[in-house]
């Protein structure tokens, strides 16, 4: 569980003040850091500081479901395969090669030789295999039904049916490979001291302030370009951007819109832009009434005046969303017609449904910007007046992130805002967020939509492997999400950087934040 951890060991970190505050030129200038361990001082890289809305919850990867734990531990860990730089296309990490039988039920995976851990364990097949079989938690995602080693470098994963989206799931963190002494030695306290084989080796955690990495050298791809990296928890983002212009970051996430002109015209600084695979949406959670009665979904949907949302909280950096998938993935059905603002039909269906004079409820705000919904409570805001609109008086509720995940997993919200970002197949989006597997608490599928409908669509169109026929039958799932409305779909949103000129080798992905592992940085 996300709340059930210890306290991270604390290691000395010269670099960083005692309120978390660093210079960039005094970084960039510093003559020589210390590894962790090590008795030679390492070649100068620098540090860069990143700057985010919040900190991470758990750095154990199959207990990751959030981005800003993801952001870290992707530096920390890696998987068997990995996204090429920033496309969708799948290249060997941990695995060198790999082949499948003609059913697609057994998968041989040839690992690479030479790797260790953080913690100086080997890798080899027996740690990657401990690592696997740790994620049996999903195996009910992913139909994994065996791994084993074939040999000191060979593994074998075999399948309950064929699985499309295999290969692709391999790349996300629920894969990652740990170490099996620090497991051993650490059991659910991996969290806070997180050891991988990736490029980077966890130093230092200071809750709600800093997490500190430090290069590995001894990496398989080679030594990253920095030597540190710290990532900085500052949820105001009036506040992160003013430390960027103070040179206390180097780069920064979710500034307000109306700092974009500023930004622009700051010689020191341009924007980082991606098209990304997201969406930001409210779940209506169908356990609790009126949200189990499609009239009131449907009366909802066009209650909100999502063009006005998107025009003033994304700045023209997000369009509006009418599905679960974004539109730059294959299957997208752009025949859909999106349910139009309307508050006179809104307040009609809900007469319709028995509620001719609205009824109160409560609206959850996210409480840390995110790629998809960049400003929770101005957000919920605007919802709280569209709603009342329409005769449905809704309280803001919110907590800190980590209680803000935990009560939402397990139903205790009446419409909350949440979203997705994801990897190149739409079973990433459609069976993580509208499957009846994931509306088991602690649930995925937060809206807890179980339509036996959806979930025979889904299970065919993951199971083949006929790319005309799975685009069919997403199209299909597309249709029946549009008909059954557990959600208002809010936003697709760019992913957007601030940066200062001093970061180099910097290009966004579509997905994930293992561009960061290429990043270096010059003095300004």
């Amino acid at each position: 569980h996300f709340g059930e951890r210890s306290e991270p060991t604390q290691m000395p970190n010269p670099d960083v003040n005692e309120d978390g505050s660093v210079n960039i030129l005094d970084l960039v200038l510093v003559a020589n850091i210390i590894g962790y361990g090590e008795s030679e001082p390492t070649p100068i890289g620098g540090t860069l500081i990143f700057g985010r809305g919040g900190d991470s919850i758990t750095l154990d990867p199959p207990q990751i479901l959030d981005g800003e734990s993801a952001k870290v531990a992707e530096l920390i860990y890696d998987t068997l395969v990995q996204y090429k730089g920033d496309t969708t296309d799948i290249e060997p990490a941990l695995a060198v090669a790999w082949d499948s039988t003609p059913d697609g039920l057994t998968w041989t995976f040839h690992l690479r030789q030479g790797v260790q851990f953080h913690d100086g364990t080997p890798f080899d097949a027996a740690a990657a295999v401990f690592s696997l079989n740790r994620s049996n938690v999903l195996d009910n995602v992913y139909l994994i039904s065996q791994v084993i080693a074939l040999d000191a470098f060979t593994i074998q994963i075999t399948l309950q049916t064929p699985y499309a989206p295999f290969i692709s799931a391999l790349t996300q963190l629920q894969f990652a490979i740990v170490s099996p002494t620090a497991i051993e030695h650490l059991g659910e306290n991996l969290g806070t001291n997180p050891v991988g084989t990736g490029p980077f080796k966890f130093l230092q955690w200071d809750r709600d302030d800093k997490i500190v990495l430090t290069a590995n050298d001894a990496h398989w791809s080679g030594k990253p370009a920095l030597d540190r990296l710290i990532f900085r928890s500052i949820p105001d983002n009036a506040e992160r951007f003013m430390a960027l212009q103070q040179g206390d970051l180097h780069v920064m996430e979710f500034p307000n819109p109306d700092d974009i002109p500023l930004i622009q015209n700051d010689s020191r600084l341009e924007l980082a832009v991606q098209p990304g695979l997201n969406v930001g949406y409210l779940a209506m959670n169908m356990e609790k009434p009126p949200f189990d009665n499609p009239k009131v979904r449907l009366a909802i949907n066009h209650a909100i005046n999502k063009i006005e949302i998107v025009e003033r909280l994304y700045q023209g950096l997000g369009i509006p969303a009418k599905g679960p998938i974004p539109p730059t993935l294959w299957s997208y059905d752009d025949t859909i017609e999106d349910y139009t603002y309307n508050p006179e039909l809104a307040r009609q269906l809900l007469a319709e449904a028995g509620y001719p004079d609205g009824f109160e409820t409560t609206v959850w705000a996210l409480p840390v910007p995110r790629p998809y919904i960049p400003n929770g409570s101005a957000l919920a805001e605007m919802l709280q007046s569209d709603l009342q609109n329409v005769g449905i008086t809704a309280r803001i509720v919110t907590y800190d992130w980590p209680t803000y995940i935990e009560k939402t997993e397990n139903g205790e919200h009446d419409i909350a805002m949440l979203g997705w970002s994801a990897g190149g197949d739409p079973d990433n989006f459609f069976y993580y967020l509208l499957s009846k597997t994931t509306a088991q608490k602690p649930a995925l599928n937060i809206a807890f939509y179980r339509s036996d409908e959806m979930q025979d669509v889904l299970e065919r169109a993951r199971m083949s492997t006929n790319r005309n026929e799975r685009i069919e039958l997403y199209q299909q799932a597309q249709a029946i999400f549009h008909k059954d409305v557990p959600w208002v779909p809010l936003a697709h949103a760019q992913r957007l950087l601030v940066v200062n000129k001093s970061v180099q080798n910097l290009k966004l992905a579509p997905v994930g934040w293992k561009y960061l592992r290429h990043v270096s940085l010059t003095p300004e």
